[in-house]
């Protein structure tokens, strides 16, 4: 690059025979002395070394000579001052190039170096050279730099030493030598160029701006040459960039890489993988040129929890859609990774159902904890922690813990860390592995926001949850086609603690996922819930062994759907464990739910395992909409006795209550009892009687009453003693028997035959 070519900048000063009075003695600036007439100036016409040049005697300590004109000096711009000068008589001066550097507005810019290298004159009629280079840059050979305030200057010599010599003094040259630091046909613009210092305790921002501003004004890209840079201001680079040095930045401040988003320009920068995501993540929620950070399939060495809030800094609260997406997270052992555990006494009143208090040790107890003790519920969490009223606000109530006791808070420590924004929504990870390596949880889900979605991405090894909602920051969450691995798998199930994911909100979608061997694959709480396409598998190697729920569905009014998964070595367990008061009294009771089109599988159990359990935690509840339909239900080297139960430790259903349930079209392979709701039941009565009791018995679902009959309808002629043809009706009574599931045909004479009837365990309406 030169200036004089490309621009028609005009460097170099006029001859001295054209005149002095553009010299001057002084600084150069406006009314400063020129030489023009002076007793100690005077112009040769003819030296053998020079030609045309300039005579001066030294009268001052320091005798200035300077152009009175205004040389330009550009960012990235580099010009050599250069002089012949010779020692005539008299005593023997130093020489050096000096210079008056000028802002806008034509103030004096301090604090920059004016002078250059000093030249010794050490003999008469010798010809030395004087020479410095001036530029914004401080590069290697820049003599005098100046950085970006200095716009223009007054340039020239400085005659030093003894006073009485008289020296003659060349045509002063001034040239653009930028191609000698930067080759003409590179494509890049150095931030040294633009004063940018490197040294770790300038502040280099504005230098960085000003370089940006001039490469992506010519297409370029911005290199930020080895270094370490501070920043100590907001700064947005339009260029591209490319990083030798580093940068560093207090937390407050952001470097927006509007043109190099992604993750190794960032790690590049900051001269840290880690430092370098928060930086860009930071980046990402305070500028709206980019919706997503590409970490470009790299590996982060993750050495503690990353509080995905404390890197943004400046936000607690954002709702607009962004993404991080195709890099993996690697959890590095340490203690950092260790959970916090407190134990304190607290009270609580069903009165106050998310509520504890008289809280002690409460400062002690971190937001985001999960709440352990008699009474409590599953993936029940800490949401507030209000030190001076000693209360904590609870994600859910809790079922039977009114009064005093003590409670266990323990703080899972998260790769991924969103527990500390306020509310946070329409945040995205896409194609992330996180490798927890037995050591970290995975995610923790902002406390409040909508529509947070995590699709085509790893979870592995989680040591106690994969995804925790402590709040309703899931609200609307989407899982999509994600794969939970399990540290525990050479465990025993019963012995297993890790959750792959919880829930407490409604809307939330967990499509097409893979789980292996936790000790449940989801807790939700909430209702409008769709489960489909899914494969959790939770075996061990214990013959006879115990299996545990892969989904726990917390509350009554589910209105959710669970089709087409792979249930495998788990069931289906539906309570009301998060009510402070979990009797029947005016809520609704256990309903809108459907089962549908699932393939249930299970080895080396017990036989009283069951894929569907009911566990209510209060007494009253019933049944009152479920669909189980379509399912496919088989145990392999083993029998186990049914496929559904009800979970009697708290309270037992009620089955004069039961109603809308429909168990129909399943396949049953290994199961010793079928069931079906409504029950078609073929029976044959051989000798003539006017009662005929038929029985359900354990074919209805969940031990239920036989409370309806819906068809009875004959299969070939019913019949008298004699053989005679009976045509008359026979009336039903309903929940016959000590166990109620009998029903009774009464005719109105003696009759024999085979009818089929259709009998429900519930009223369908």
């Amino acid at each position: 690059m030169n200036k004089a070519i490309t621009d028609g900048l005009v460097f170099m000063p006029p001859a001295f025979e054209a005149g002095l009075n553009v010299w001057s003695s002084g600084d150069g600036t406006p009314g400063s002395p020129t030489y023009d007439g002076a007793a100690n100036a005077a112009l040769v016409s003819a030296d053998q070394d020079f030609g045309g040049c300039l005579e001066l005697q030294k009268t001052t300590t320091t005798t200035k000579l300077r152009f009175t004109g205004e040389t330009m000096l550009l960012p990235g711009c580099y010009l050599r001052v250069r002089a012949r000068v010779k020692a005539m008589s008299g005593n023997l001066p130093s020489v050096r190039v000096a210079a008056w550097a000028g802002g806008a507005g034509g103030v004096h810019v301090p604090g920059v170096v004016e002078t250059g290298p000093s030249v010794a004159l050490t003999a008469y009629g010798k010809v030395e050279t004087v020479e410095a280079i001036i530029g914004s840059g401080s590069r290697t050979g820049v003599t005098m730099s100046w950085g970006t305030a200095a716009i223009y200057g007054h340039l020239g010599l400085d005659l030093t030493g003894a006073n009485g010599g008289v020296v003659r003094i060349d045509d002063i040259e001034i040239e653009d030598v930028t191609s000698a630091f930067l080759r003409t046909m590179m494509d890049w613009v150095d931030v040294r160029d633009y004063g940018a210092q490197g040294d770790g305790v300038t502040n280099d921002a504005a230098a960085f701006e000003a370089a940006d501003a001039a490469a992506a004004a010519t297409g370029r890209v911005l290199l930020v040459s080895s270094g370490l840079y501070h920043l100590d201001a907001n700064v947005t680079l339009e260029a591209p960039a490319r990083f030798e040095g580093t940068v560093t930045m207090p937390a407050n401040r952001r470097l927006s890489l509007t043109r190099s988003f992604d993750l190794p320009t960032y790690a590049d920068a900051f001269g840290d993988e880690e430092l370098g995501f928060k930086k860009a993540f930071q980046a990402l929620l305070n500028w709206a040129d980019h919706d997503a950070l590409d970490l470009r399939g790299r590996r982060i060495e993750v050495t503690a929890p990353i509080d995905m809030q404390a890197a943004v800094d400046n936000k607690t609260t954002f709702a607009t859609r962004r993404v991080i997406r195709n890099g993996q997270f690697n959890v590095v052992p340490g203690p950092a990774w260790n959970p916090v555990t407190v134990t304190s006494q607290a009270s609580y009143s069903t009165g106050n159902a998310k509520t504890l208090t008289g809280v002690t040790n409460i400062a002690s107890i971190p937001v985001g904890a999960l709440v352990e003790g008699t009474g409590v519920g599953r993936e029940v969490y800490v949401t507030s922690v209000n030190v001076g009223a000693g209360t904590l606000a609870l994600s859910e109530p809790l079922y039977g813990a009114a009064g005093t006791q003590v409670y266990t808070f323990t703080r899972f420590k998260y790769v991924l860390d969103f527990g500390g924004f306020a509310s946070l929504s329409q945040m995205a990870l896409e194609n992330v592995d996180i490798q927890c390596n037995g050591e970290a949880s995975g995610i923790m889900l902002p406390p409040s926001g909508i529509v947070f979605q995590i699709r085509d991405s790893f979870i592995q090894n989680p040591k106690n949850r994969g995804i925790t909602s402590s709040g309703t920051g899931c609200q609307g969450l989407m899982i999509d086609r994600c794969q939970f691995l399990s540290a525990e798998g050479p465990l025993l199930a019963q012995d297993r603690v890790s959750i792959a994911f919880n829930t407490n909100a409604n809307d939330v979608k967990v499509r097409d996922c893979r789980a292996l061997n936790f000790r449940h694959f989801g807790v939700m709480a909430g209702t409008g819930n769709v489960i489909s396409g899914n494969h959790f598998f939770q075996a061990d190697s214990e013959p006879a062994g115990v299996r545990l729920a892969g989904l726990v569905l917390i509350g009554t009014d589910l209105r959710t759907a669970i089709t087409g998964n792979s249930i495998d070595n788990a069931f289906v367990e539906w309570t009301n464990e998060h009510e402070a008061d979990p009797d029947f009294l005016n809520q609704f009771s256990f309903g809108g739910l459907t089962i549908t089109g699932n393939v249930f599988t299970v080895s080396d159990v017990a036989p009283w395992f069951s894929w569907i359990v009911v566990k209510p935690y209060g007494a009253g509840h019933f049944v009152q909409s479920l669909n189980v339909t379509a399912n496919a239900f088989k145990a392999f080297n083993t029998t186990v006795d049914r496929i559904d139960k009800v979970d009697t430790t708290f309270a037992p259903l009620n089955n004069a209550r039961m109603r809308n349930v429909w168990f129909e079209g399943n396949t049953f392979t290994g199961v010793s009892q079928v069931v079906a709701n409504p029950l078609v039941q073929e029976f044959d009565q051989a000798t003539a009687a006017t009662t005929w009791t038929v029985s359900a018995g354990a074919y209805l679902p969940f031990g239920g009453w036989a409370r309806t009959v819906e068809s009875v309808v004959p299969q070939g002629m019913i019949t008298g003693p004699a053989g005679e043809r009976r045509s008359d009706m026979p009336y039903v009574e309903v929940e016959v028997g000590a166990a109620k599931q009998d029903v009774t045909l009464n005719w109105q004479a003696a009759s024999k035959g085979r009818v089929q009837v259709r009998i429900r365990m519930d009223n369908p309406v």
